[in-house]
């Protein structure tokens, strides 16, 4: 009888042991888990909106066909959208299907409506189809001024972030920062196809074939005309800051910042790129 007892004690001892042993592995590996189990610091450290998400899913189509015929990359073309148009929703972009504010030009023969830009009443073109908003900007951008960027691998877009700024896209010098921001935020980069040499080259002899004709048409210089360079001002969030103490640094309100950058909460992070104003 005192044998079994033991022996019933025994088993009991061992078990409590057991289950302490797990428990305290268990609790180890939740308290550990933050460091280890973390994945490496991703590209998507800034907040992301569905409406970007949204706008992405829809036009990253049109945005690798571009892509393939000139060498634009995707991932900077889809930026330069999400930032133009505000993810689509400016008055440009609803009312116009116009997502990179070209102008009407002089050779502009359709649809047109008018807003106050450089000018009290500037002309801007109406696509009838978002889409051709997006091989208007290809056209666009096969021009002289931009020639070099074409040299540049289609997947490169970190040197185009900084080529567009050099060659004078956009007038604010954080602008490349900033495409480069939103590509890595939303992962725009997985659109960005690679290509051989042999591609690149044929490619290259396409675009200096369609620039060559541009220039004999007289069309590189109005080109001038039918896109201002991006104006912008950018502020990169320092510790301490808030939206509120940003709106007040800028003369701004907190609802213009979010409603500029998609920003569906107040939380900020430090090296963060806001729009302030466009």
């Amino acid at each position: 009888m005192r044998a079994s007892v033991y022996l019933l004690l025994l088993c009991v001892f061992f078990v409590s042991c057991k289950t302490k042993q797990v428990g305290v592995q268990r609790g180890q590996g939740q308290r550990g888990s933050t460091v280890i189990n973390t994945p490496s610091p991703s590209r998507t450290q800034g907040a992301t909106s569905m409406s970007g998400w949204n706008y992405i899913e829809r036009y990253k189509d049109i945005a690798i066909r571009e892509m393939n015929l000139y060498g634009i990359p995707a991932s900077i073309k889809l930026a330069q959208a999400l930032l133009e148009s505000g993810n689509g929703n400016s008055m440009l972009a609803r009312e116009a299907n116009n997502h990179f504010g070209i102008k009407c030009g002089p050779n502009w023969t359709g649809k047109r409506i008018f807003k106050s830009d450089d000018n009290p009443n500037d002309c801007f073109r109406v696509y009838d189809h978002p889409e051709d908003s997006f091989k208007d900007h290809s056209q666009f951008l096969l021009r002289k001024r931009y020639e070099k960027l074409f040299s540049l691998r289609k997947d490169d877009y970190r040197g185009w972030a900084y080529g567009l700024k050099e060659a004078g896209y956009a007038t604010n010098p954080r602008y490349p920062e900033l495409l480069i921001d939103l590509i890595e935020r939303y992962q725009l980069y997985k659109y960005d196809r690679p290509e051989s040499h042999t591609e690149k080259v044929a490619r290259e002899v396409k675009v200096e074939s369609v620039i060559e004709q541009k220039i004999e048409k007289g069309e590189s210089v109005q080109a001038e005309k039918i896109k201002s360079p991006v104006k912008m001002i950018i502020h990169e969030v320092v510790s301490g800051n808030t939206l509120y103490s940003i709106s007040k640094q800028y003369g701004v309100t907190v609802e213009q910042i979010k409603q500029l950058n998609n920003l569906t909460s107040d939380n900020l992070h430090v090296g963060q790129l806001l729009v302030i104003s466009k």
